[in-house]
């Protein structure tokens, strides 16, 4: 059997802290993984900015619930759950994902969660396990599945490189100089055909 295994941001909904800095105008939120590699150091860096603006939780959530998935990632997304089973592995968190899930047609999804003080303020953030899209992998692998991993960032790269198969999705170019012998798809078309011709390989 085969398990398809997908990053959530920049693969099938716009990236969440982006959206967020465009709304607040706070440019220095725009950093994502996508640039930065160590994710605690990030979201430390993310939840100090939010406590010097004062932003809380809901005013995140409130962005979130304006944001669609990219374009054509619900027909890609329902296409590849025709013919093999999808997890999400995300490193986003669960106040986060809802609105997407809903929007993406309930898939399952694999992510984090916040802590959240009485003021709604970020104060920290708990992890599945370190490096748990890689782990998820593992556990796959160990019931048997073959996996395809799939990504646009560093926190990607560990779950790709583990899979029996992967590749970057519209990843940016600093991480296809470093990942030059990783195969690159930019449309869903191309996507689904990575998708479709490893579940269908002999």
């Amino acid at each position: 059997m085969e398990i398809v295994c997908l990053d959530l941001e920049g693969v099938l909904v716009p990236e969440i802290w982006i959206a967020f800095a465009e709304k607040t105008k706070i440019p220095e939120l725009r950093i994502t993984t996508r640039e930065e590699p160590d994710y605690d150091k990030l979201m430390k860096y993310r939840m100090g900015i939010l406590e010097d603006h004062n932003l809380t939780l809901k005013d995140i959530q409130d962005v979130i619930a304006t944001i669609r998935p990219l374009d054509g990632a619900r027909e890609f997304l329902d296409k590849v759950r025709e013919i093999t089973q999808v997890v999400i592995l995300s490193d986003t968190f669960t106040e986060f994902a809802k609105p997407l899930m809903k929007q993406l047609g309930w898939p399952t999804i694999l992510c984090n969660s916040l802590v959240v003080d009485h003021r709604g303020m970020l104060t920290g953030m708990r992890l599945r396990q370190q490096d748990g899209k890689r782990k998820a992998i593992d556990a796959f692998r160990q019931m048997n599945f073959r996996t395809f991993a799939a990504g646009d960032s560093y926190n990607d790269l560990t779950m790709i490189h583990k899979a029996d198969k992967g590749c970057l999705f519209r990843a940016p170019q600093n991480i296809l100089n470093e990942e030059p012998d990783l195969r690159l798809c930019t449309t869903y078309d191309e996507f689904y055909e990575e998708i479709r011709s490893f579940v269908f390989e002999s």
